[in-house]
């Protein structure tokens, strides 16, 4: 299988998720022949099996989840079954925060047992996926919920995925060196009081790290009303770094 990044959904928070106002799988990556999932959103399963060729969940090698909130962990249970060819093989391995398994969970007990391994995310420790080296580097600043990215390492390549936050010059550091680097932008425009990064944030992030390629997901409604495609062109002309907005379906050749 050729290394790409799939995004099947590109809606971000609660009103854009709920109005579906733009599809909210998440996004599979397929890098070094293995094959794994990003938070799987509502609609995950059926957005696969969607996609132009079908993705089927059952090759997923592992399944990666940030946090807990539902625009993130909608399908967490299904894909697990889905990976596991309905349970009939245990197999993959499913990384997610302490919070996600703990008190109020969103990963099932009766689940837990499928996959061949579930792995408690703890901040630099590194996580092997088959061919794919897996760590968190630093907890985001998210409405005091445990959340995390993650830096995805192959052979060649590097992809930073920096979920939901809000900006802290720590997290230029935690993502030095990532090649592709995926961003979370609900806003586009700053909103002091939420824990989502806006166009402004996310620009200085991109222009400290220098990735070869920056992806942007996960919008809401105003960013969606102001034109990902438009405020992408405008930060690579701006950053001399190549922009991109994703669009739902969007296939990244890496």
């Amino acid at each position: 299988m050729p290394n790409f990044i799939k995004f099947l959904g590109t809606a971000g928070a609660r009103v854009a998720t709920a109005k579906q106002l733009r599809a909210s799988g998440g996004i599979w990556i397929s890098l070094d022949d293995t094959n794994i999932y990003l938070d799987p959103g509502p609609g995950a399963l059926v957005n696969c099996f969607k996609s132009t060729p079908p993705l089927d969940p059952v090759i997923l090698d592992g399944i990666l989840l940030s946090h807990k909130h539902l625009d993130h962990s909608g399908d967490i249970n299904i894909m697990i079954e889905a990976m596991t060819n309905a349970t009939y093989h245990k197999k993959g391995i499913v990384i997610a925060p302490t919070e996600a398994l703990d008190y109020d969970p969103v990963i099932l007990k009766y689940i837990r047992s499928f996959p061949e391994k579930i792995e408690n995310i703890k901040p630099k420790k590194k996580y092997k996926i088959k061919n794919l080296l897996i760590s968190s580097p630093v907890p985001h600043k998210h409405h005091g919920m445990e959340t995390y990215g993650f830096i995805i390492k192959g052979k060649k390549n590097s992809i930073g995925y920096i979920s939901d936050t809000k900006f802290f010059p720590k997290i230029i550091g935690a993502y030095q060196n990532s090649d592709i680097l995926i961003l979370n932008v609900m806003f586009s425009t700053p909103r002091p009081n939420i824990d989502h990064l806006n166009i402004d944030g996310a620009s200085e992030i991109i222009a400290k790290i220098k990735p070869k390629t920056a992806i942007l997901t996960h919008f809401g409604k105003t960013m969606l009303t102001a034109n990902p495609q438009k405020i992408a062109k405008e930060m690579t002309k701006k950053l001399k770094i190549k922009v991109i907005a994703a669009n739902d379906g969007m296939k990244f050749s890496i």
